[in-house]
């Protein structure tokens, strides 16, 4: 009899929520058929602590390496070499968790696309796929991509947006993250369509915890973890009419197949 195996590509496990419990927390997930964590990483010093966690335990971690759009204030020509001596630990399986945020516009726009641009070309590069954060700055995310011959993997984390941009992502080559979001009756009503009718193959899921607890959950506290990935699996099994284990292996053949594991 198959078991269900989940795949969490996205869980910011430096997060100080996270210091006092991170033990149990991994346990925790184990026991609930978390088979892989990828630990995303938004600065060089934020990387330097993913890589710490992921190398005790690479069977079961991998992580990004880069610079949130929210620090792009900071970046530096130094930085794209940090980057890319860092990516060379065996644990690094993507360049991000970078992109563009005109929602909290914690930099300025222009330095969000130096930033941006310049880990793309270091992905390219390094032949390392892309992890990618957009909010409220969809057409000049677009627009970073003009004149690429994209020849890595690229996903759109935590996607929140309506069916033409899904669909033009996918144009676009890019993999999609799907997060608890679709779980809220509220922000996530939009998307009830989308997640009934597309297709799968370029679909993985991910927690983004501490954050997006999923809003069917009853628990103590608003902190999201790694083992609540089944809540995203089962809205997309139930709206697709799937079976959850079925739904499950293909969101971990998927993700394996992103990160070239």
């Amino acid at each position: 009899m198959k078991t269900n195996s989940y795949f969490d590509i996205g869980a910011n496990l430096t997060h100080e929520s996270f210091n006092k419990d991170f033990n149990r927390v991994i346990e925790e997930a184990k026991l609930n058929n978390v088979k892989k964590i990828c630990i995303t990483s938004t600065s060089i010093e934020d990387t330097k602590i993913s890589l710490n966690l992921a190398e005790k335990n690479q069977d079961f971690f991998i992580t990004t390496c880069g610079i949130h759009p929210h620090y792009a204030d900071s970046f530096e020509e130094s930085d794209i070499e940090k980057i890319k001596k860092l990516s060379n630990h065996d644990s690094v399986k993507a360049i991000g968790e970078t992109g563009l945020d005109f929602y909290r516009d914690f930099s300025k726009k222009e330095n969000q696309i130096l930033c941006f641009r310049s880990q793309i070309e270091i992905a390219q590069e390094l032949n390392l796929p892309l992890f990618l954060h957009q909010r409220e700055a969809h057409k000049d995310f677009i627009h970073c991509f003009d004149h690429i011959d994209l020849k890595v993997n690229a996903v759109v984390h935590c996607f929140t947006e309506n069916k033409e941009k899904f669909y033009e992502y996918l144009d676009k080559g890019f993999w999609i993250g799907f997060t608890g979001w679709i779980c809220d009756p509220v922000r996530g009503k939009h998307m009830i369509d989308l997640i009934s009718t597309m297709p799968l193959d370029r679909i993985m899921i991910e927690t983004d915890s501490p954050y997006l607890l999923p809003k069917n959950l009853k628990v103590k506290g608003r902190r999201n973890e790694p083992k609540f990935i089944v809540e995203v699996a089962k809205k997309i099994a139930s709206s697709q009419n799937k079976n959850l284990t079925e739904i499950s292996q293909i969101f971990f053949e998927n993700s394996m197949r992103f990160f070239n594991l």
